[in-house]
């Protein structure tokens, strides 16, 4: 899988390997989640605005929202964001060379707006009340605890034993991704057991998720396919096999600490506030 992936990851910094993902509800995927067939795909058509006169125009519209977000981020210069909830308290430090990303088209739907921070400046707590599916197996409820941008510390009152084998891969006891999805954008309100769109949720709170593992390359603002394996290192920019993405709906306070020394609070309760 390794050679795959980095064959995989050379295309795309080169800017030569694109994608657009979607998703086809089946009847197992419902049945995994609680729900009928007709309840899943009502959540499908409402998370891609297929019941809107003309859903191509909304997109256009979520995309120039999502686009004015990312842009207004990358101009705060963030070193650091503070996440405060119930039973997190956790510090990422973003790192030099990175810049937000989201509303690439990648993904369908995808309302989220993210950055691959440097590994080494993560410290702290948090923890997910959403469930997320690893290997076919279920697990929830997962804490995750740093120290000098490792994992220390990890549980999961169901599936904890498969968390703490993924862990145990190279690399993934280390952040690669950290993402906020406003409310106001996505209609997504249900676990739908699959990572598209589980962690673009909306609901009452929006969604923070964080993936364990290798980072997204094009976070860099440069030309990725110029900087050495070397330079990599170098910037904090974690290399895995393995990307998990984990998610937290409950309601959350993100601030960003900005280069200048003024704080910044830029989430809360669901949306952003920039």
């Amino acid at each position: 899988m390794k050679p795959y992936k980095e064959w995989r990851d050379q295309k795309e910094n080169a800017g030569k390997l694109t994608w657009t993902l979607g998703l086809y509800g089946t009847s197992a995927m419902a049945k995994e989640v609680g729900m009928s067939l007709k309840e899943y795909w009502e959540q499908i058509i409402l998370a891609c605005y297929l019941d809107e006169p003309d859903p191509i125009a909304t997109w256009k519209n979520v995309a120039a929202e999502v686009h004015r977000l990312k842009n207004t981020l990358n101009g705060l210069t963030i070193e650091s964001l503070h996440i405060e909830a119930e039973k997190t308290d956790l510090t990422i430090g973003i790192g030099k060379g990175r810049k937000w990303m989201g509303g690439t088209g990648r993904n369908i739907p995808s309302f989220e707006v993210f950055i691959s921070p440097d590994w080494r400046k993560t410290h702290g707590k948090i923890s997910f009340n959403e469930p997320l599916y690893m290997y076919g197996n279920l697990i929830k409820d997962v804490t995750l605890e740093f120290d000098h941008g490792r994992v220390v510390a990890a549980s999961a009152k169901r599936g904890e034993k498969v968390l703490l084998e993924m862990l145990k891969v190279e690399n993934a006891d280390k952040i690669g991704e950290f993402s906020l999805t406003d409310k106001r954008l996505s209609r997504i309100t249900k676990f739908m057991g699959e990572t598209l769109f589980d962690e673009n949720v909306g609901g009452k709170w929006g969604n923070t998720h964080l993936a364990l593992g290798s980072v997204y390359k094009d976070s860099y603002p440069g030309d990725p396919s110029q900087v050495t394996e070397a330079g990599w290192k170098e910037l904090g920019y974690n290399e895995s096999v393995i990307h998990t993405d984990i998610v937290a709906t409950t309601h959350r306070t993100v601030t960003a600490l900005l280069d200048s020394g003024k704080k910044h609070v830029i989430y809360k309760d669901g949306s952003f506030i920039i």
